[in-house]
């Protein structure tokens, strides 16, 4: 970890929502052993530990610093966690099975808001969007190597960007960028002055499909879900939250087509008026359960 990640080790933190109805979701059972596949700044860890007695915990994480910051935030439950960093979509549990399993999508505020992880246009800061810093491509290095259809195509696809041609075209004429608001004034320069003022930032979209480029997501999500119903005990389950419908369509299709489970939640739940109220953030978050068949 450099020293800025140590720094930002402290300063890491997270909301972690739709947490009660998650824990009740997973019907945790005493002695259990259960993955958090995305801990974050262990807030629904710490739940899932304390839901029962002698529960226990895998705990990965991508990101160094905040898995660093779980590890001091769990630090009281000793050898009842154990912690590995890395994408979930490569993690082995060596024929373990667990009681549940549970995966918050996405990044998390404390990404958003430490400005030199460039996730957020709000401030300036290198164009990184790296979730692992020790993987070599940056959101930089697509930005300024790929060719316009190539953007045009992962803004549409990933972004869901209806003008990702002309944005595309825009960028390639344009670049080197090397900041985030470098590259966010040029796409809100790109596209009409109606599309610019609109409800959210022009960028916006461009930024969420860099993001889940650089770090692979959607091809994670779906490996680790074809995967991690494998890992349950008959009647375990699993809980995942998603943030956008590109994960929540992945999420919804592969839950219910995996002979090895049962769905739970035939709509996703959502947040309710409080936690709104308290975490606006949580207004885009959808939890789907579903449950290891017995036989």
């Amino acid at each position: 970890m450099t020293e800025a990640q140590r720094a930002n080790t402290t300063a890491f933190s997270h909301v972690s929502v739709l947490s009660r109805e998650l824990v009740e979701g997973l019907n945790i059972r005493p002695g259990g052993h259960y993955l958090d596949a995305t801990v974050g700044g262990g807030g629904h860890s710490q739940l899932i530990l304390e839901a029962a007695p002698e529960v226990q915990l895998t705990a990965i994480d991508r990101d160094a610093v905040a898995l660093a910051a779980a590890q001091v935030k769990l630090a009281a439950y000793g050898n009842r966690i154990h912690f590995w960093q890395g994408n979930f979509a490569e993690y082995e549990p060596y024929s373990r099975q667990f009681d549940g399993i549970i995966a918050d999508l996405g990044v998390s505020s404390a990404q958003f808001d430490t400005p030199e992880r460039g996730f957020s246009f709000r401030h300036t800061a290198d164009l990184d969007m790296r979730m692992d810093q020790r993987q070599s491509l940056t959101a930089a290095d697509v930005i300024n190597q790929w060719d316009a259809p190539q953007l045009a195509d992962a803004f549409y696809k990933y972004g869901e960007e209806r003008l990702s041609r002309q944005i595309a075209r825009r960028i390639v004429e344009k670049r080197p960028f090397q900041t985030t608001t470098e590259l966010a004034d040029a796409i809100a320069y790109s596209v009409p002055p109606k599309y610019r003022h609109g409800r959210i930032h022009p960028a916006t979209r461009v930024f969420q499909a860099l993001r889940i480029v650089v770090n692979q997501e959607l091809a994670s999500l779906e490996t680790f879900l074809s995967r991690a119903p494998h890992w349950l005990k008959p009647e375990g389950r699993i809980g995942i939250i998603s943030f956008h419908s590109l994960e929540d369509r992945i999420v919804k299709h592969t839950l219910r087509d995996s002979p090895l489970l049962r769905i739970l939640t035939k709509k996703p739940i959502t947040a309710q008026e409080k936690e709104l109220a308290d975490n606006p953030r949580s207004r885009s978050a959808k939890l789907r359960l579903a449950e290891r068949l017995s036989q």
